[in-house]
């Protein structure tokens, strides 16, 4: 594969307040891009979040670094389509003096699943209604592919308008897209149990229609029972998070996961992560973009029952409590190092 690439998330604000990533540090930022390049053995990163400030300013300080290439998706969760063009037009503008200062490495993602996250396409007035609607309607029902179509073609016309580099849109499998409008195909296809058989056959599906093809976002969990698609928020009891975010009041809630069993396995998500992009590189892919770095918001800890970082598909595993100002807020996990080895000899 040209593209060995992992995602980095500078902060997803879910419309609710509830933002992924709270305190971005671009200093710690800087030191983490180094060992992303020099420890990890990636060529690439995708800035996913949606402060357009905080993405350049991370895209800025991986493009100062020699050998890494930019994918640089603002990503606006549960607004209109009219209000996500605007944001699309404001980022893009935003990214035009980067592609001009370091031409050939800053790829522009006009949308990341947008069928899911962007409002009118798909029936439902949240992203589990929306959920929800494909299921029941599969494929059948010609109309969202419709409007996703007629919102990418009007994104794509906008930021063309000032950014001249290279576009891609981080794609669903269900979704049909024009490729013609982009110059990278991207898809976010994940490998889980259900899919597992068919899995090598629509990774190849992508291929061979004359465009370099990148999975932009796929990962595996490090816990026994892994269910990419679900992950953290399939599992997580959400209430004891939101509880937990109360000023002052949240120290007496303790996030935790659902009720249930879990049985943290790191081994498991080495062993996926690698079976998974020896299929990738073996069917054709130009890249991949393992989802993700690191998730701040998600701790080790353990207590099992608390234990965030098991439903994560992170590389490393944030520490509770935090390190002191001068400590890595993290340690890296078994799937780093299988990451870092593939990349090295692929």
């Amino acid at each position: 594969m040209d593209i060995k690439g992992v995602c980095y998330d500078t902060g997803r604000a879910y419309g609710t307040g509830f933002v992924t990533r709270r305190v971005f540090d671009p200093a710690m930022t800087r030191r983490e891009l180094r060992i992303i390049r020099d420890d990890l053995h990636c060529n690439a990163v995708r800035f996913q979040g949606t402060d357009i400030t905080r993405l350049t300013t991370a895209a800025t300080a991986a493009l100062e670094l020699d050998g890494l290439q930019v994918w640089l998706s603002p990503e606006l969760f549960k607004k209109s389509r009219a209000q996500t063009i605007a944001y699309l037009a404001r980022a893009a503008a935003a990214a035009a003096p980067l592609h001009e200062r370091f031409p050939g490495r800053l790829t522009f993602c006009v949308g990341t699943e947008s069928s899911l996250f962007t409002k009118g396409i798909v029936p439902g007035r949240t992203v589990g209604q929306r959920i929800a609607s494909i299921r029941k309607q599969g494929l059948r029902d010609s109309s969202p592919n419709e409007k996703l179509q007629a919102f990418l073609a009007e994104a794509v016309g906008i930021v063309r308008k000032s950014f001249r580099g290279p576009l891609t849109y981080a794609s669903l499998p269900f979704e049909t897209v024009d490729w013609s409008l982009f110059d990278v195909i991207g898809v976010d296809l994940y490998r889980n149990s259900k899919v597992g058989p068919r899995y090598t056959e629509r990774v190849r599906s992508y291929v061979g229609q004359g465009k370099p093809v990148v999975n932009a976002e796929f990962g595996h969990s490090s816990y026994r029972g892994d269910q990419p698609g679900l992950m953290e928020f399939g599992e997580i009891d959400m209430m004891s998070l939101a509880l937990h975010r109360i000023p002052l009041a949240g120290r007496l809630a303790r996030p935790r996961l659902k009720k249930g069993t879990y049985v943290r396995d790191e081994e498991h998500q080495a062993r996926e992560l690698t079976k998974t992009l020896g299929i990738l590189d073996a069917a054709g892919m130009n890249g991949a973009f393992i989802w993700t770095f690191a998730d701040p918001w998600l701790p080790h800890t353990a207590d099992p029952q608390h234990d965030l970082d098991m439903t994560s598909t992170a590389l490393v595993k944030t520490r509770e409590p935090g390190p002191g100002p001068d400590a890595l807020p993290w340690d890296p996990k078994q799937a780093f190092a299988a990451v870092a080895s593939f990349y090295a000899t692929h």
